[in-house]
């Protein structure tokens, strides 16, 4: 089988675009004081979507790839402890891991040596397309998020 489209859609989903907003566009510009900042109770910050995915997508890949990955605790270990600031530092560090973990998922969506839709060996009967695009879902909602609320924040163009 020539699975050629098959890769390439599963990249533009993980890099989004198209339908949903991509990481870049939701991110671009944010306003550092606004970080931290949640706009109405029960709407979380910029900041805990942004280290939610992070957090999220780099379990997705770790799985993915390694046998012995423990992931977090369900659910408190996916989301980051209130913070009174989000630095530059503490930013861009989730922004660059972020994005490194999005072009390993990507360079995975892409290894031709991996058959997409075989089990993972460890996987509990999950395949690799079923994680790519577990990853891919994950990242277009809480992205949208991101932008609501930023939207909420007065932080959107």
């Amino acid at each position: 089988m020539d699975d050629k489209a098959l890769r390439k859609n599963v990249v533009e989903l993980l890099r989004s675009g198209s339908a949903h907003a991509a990481p870049e566009a939701a991110l671009a510009g944010v306003n550092p004081t606004l970080r931290h900042v949640r706009p109405a109770e029960g709407v979380h910050s910029i900041w805990e979507e942004l280290e939610h995915i992070r957090i999220t997508q780099e379990d997705i890949l770790r799985y993915t790839l390694d046998a012995g990955w423990q992931s977090p605790e369900w659910p408190a270990g996916y989301w980051p402890a209130n913070v009174a600031e989000v630095t530059d530092e503490m930013w861009d560090d989730s922004v660059r891991r972020f994005s490194a973990d999005l072009e390993a998922l990507v360079d995975l969506a892409l290894d031709v040596d991996i058959d997409l839709t075989a089990e993972i060996p460890h996987g509990k009967a999950h395949t690799y397309l079923r994680e790519l695009l577990l990853a891919a879902d994950h990242n277009a909602y809480h992205f949208g998020q991101i932008v609501q609320t930023r939207k909420l924040l007065g932080d959107w163009r």
